[in-house]
């Protein structure tokens, strides 16, 4: 871990990442709190395991219980953040989840949960950045960078509601960039990340598929971690972008 500097690119600035505790937001919160970032750790259920990770990083941190489809949560951290900060610089939206579903199979993929898995992965990102919108306003440079996937283009995923969702999550991108400018809106879409996020998928898994890659490398956590940083730090004319870090899995 790096100590920043009076230099980093982020000191000063305050940034929140949902599904922050674990896999690619834990990642993305070490990578935004490495460069001077006070982080707030967006957690559903694990509050141990957020405040193991903030006990870790340089620098003040927090941590906040935000849950996708409980929207009194939603307003609950506005409320909280505008009372500490005032504002919001950085919205990481990497929380979601999925089920390992091969896609004919219907019976398993019942209604009831392919909404659950929509509203998740893309109605909770809405309700999330909806609530926090006039604190991202109150910032000169405000950024969201969402957690997407390749699969919301190559139709290839954990299942179909999943690729549905995130194809749904990039048209939002694009649609909020138009919306809410000057406030910047861009997504990061992997391939197959080296985290426990798909049940049942091994590393050996990961390893033949990115075998099959021209890059040929198992995309890591830190790789999806240091795009989003990018896109805080270094794209600071692009809104409404998908930026793909898969290896060139989907070419």
């Amino acid at each position: 871990m790096s100590e920043p500097t009076q230099h980093s690119p982020l000191r000063g600035k305050i940034a929140l990442v949902t599904g922050g505790s674990n896999g690619i937001g834990a990642a993305t919160v070490r990578a935004l709190a490495n460069e001077g970032a006070t982080v707030v750790i967006g957690y559903h259920q694990s509050l141990e395991r957020a405040a193991s990770l903030g006990a870790q990083l340089p620098g003040p941190q927090h941590t906040l219980r935000i849950a996708l489809e409980e929207q009194a949560s939603h307003a609950a951290a506005a409320q909280w953040l505008s009372q500490t900060f005032g504002r919001l610089d950085v919205l990481v939206n990497s929380a979601g989840f999925t089920q390992r579903i091969a896609h004919a199979d219907t019976d398993a993929l019942e209604p009831d949960l392919f909404n659950s898995i929509l509203c998740a992965n893309v109605g909770g990102t809405y309700a999330v950045t909806r609530a926090l919108l006039p604190l991202l306003r109150q910032s000169d440079n405000a950024v969201v960078v969402n957690v997407s996937s390749v699969s919301a283009f190559t139709g290839l995923g954990s299942n179909m509601a999943y690729c549905a969702a995130k194809a749904g999550l990039d048209t939002l991108t694009i649609s909020m960039a138009r919306a809410f400018g000057p406030v910047r809106f861009l997504c990061v879409s992997p391939a197959s990340v080296d985290t426990d996020f798909v049940g049942g998928r091994s590393r050996a898994e990961l390893e033949k598929k990115a075998a099959q890659t021209p890059l040929g490398r198992v995309v890591a956590p830190e790789d999806v971690a240091q795009a989003v940083l990018a896109c805080v730090t270094h794209l600071r004319t692009s809104t409404g972008a998908r930026i793909v870090i898969d290896g060139g899995h989907s070419l």
